[in-house]
């Protein structure tokens, strides 16, 4: 079997329109597995419809818990405690870190350390394929360390089942999701958008797939709301070595679709999804 090849799909805002691309990516692409990595606000599962066929607890943090028959009620745990998270000689989960000072100056030895579940991970079947996706409660950490279980996940199924590449819906922005969302991935595709903000969260993103030597593609989603704006991103990326794919106008059919729970292709045999498939024909050709 050859290299399975990871294709991630990133923005650098919210809202451009990305899982959107993914959707259709999902209904045009063969022998694949989906990984939804937007493990903060997931919403893949949206147009997919996923049947759940094994659920994870995701435990990558640790809480302080206080047995309160061995506690003397010193209140040292409490004056060490640099979150505010021992009230009463109780722990808040919400507030405790983990980091262990709690457990490490109780002189009656009341205090342990326990995993704490802050998500689940999902491996679930929808109309295109295996779907490996999770979700982080809210308030949690650690979102990095389930993005990485869900990619490993789908390696997995990929390389169990011979499937030869791996669709990535990405998290927005440039943070840790992000990070680990796109290392080791063949190419990463950046769907932004006409206007000053995509335009400089554009340039962000770049400069963190750059760091972690991830080629960059790049699609101007709805060009048409302000083409002087496409065009300065056609012209920077093309200066600066980065391939720019077609260009996806502003369409209610993508909205209608959505609505129907469908992706814009399944719903669409018009000029816009003729326009979609060609942007997925650049993306898989350059893989």
């Amino acid at each position: 079997m050859g290299k399975i090849r990871q294709l991630t799909v990133i923005s650098g805002k919210g809202g451009t329109g990305k899982t959107s691309i993914v959707g259709a990516f999902a209904f045009l692409a063969k022998d694949k597995v989906l990984a939804d990595c937007d493990v903060d606000a997931a919403d893949l599962h949206l147009l997919l419809q996923p049947k759940i066929i094994q659920e994870q607890d995701f435990k990558a943090m640790k809480t302080a818990v206080i047995d309160r028959t061995m506690c003397v009620k010193c209140g040292r745990c409490a004056q060490h405690c640099r979150f505010d998270a021992i009230k009463d000689h109780a722990v808040s989960p919400f507030s405790c870190e983990g980091c262990g000072v709690c457990e490490f100056v109780c002189p009656a030895k009341a205090i342990r350390l326990e995993d704490k579940t802050s998500g689940k991970s999902y491996i679930s079947e929808t109309r295109f394929g295996t779907l490996c996706h999770a979700r982080l409660k809210p308030g949690e950490e650690a979102s990095g360390k389930l993005v990485a279980l869900v990619r490993h996940n789908a390696r997995k199924i990929a390389k169990r089942m011979g499937h030869k590449l791996i669709i990535i819906d990405g998290s927005p922005g440039t943070g840790c999701p992000v990070i680990a969302s796109i290392g080791g991935a063949d190419c990463a595709l950046i769907i932004t958008e006409p206007t000053l903000s995509a335009m400089h969260d554009l340039k962000r993103i770049l400069g963190v797939a750059r760091h972690f030597g991830v080629r960059p593609m790049v699609c101007v989603n709805k060009y048409d709301i302000n083409q002087n704006n496409a065009d300065e991103i056609e012209l920077y990326c093309r200066k600066n070595g980065v391939d720019v794919t077609s260009r996806i106008p502003y369409d209610p059919e993508f909205t209608k679709a959505q609505i129907k729970g469908k992706t814009i292709v399944e719903y669409s045999n018009g000029k816009l999804a003729d326009i979609v498939k060609g942007v997925w024909d650049e993306v898989n050709d350059s893989l």
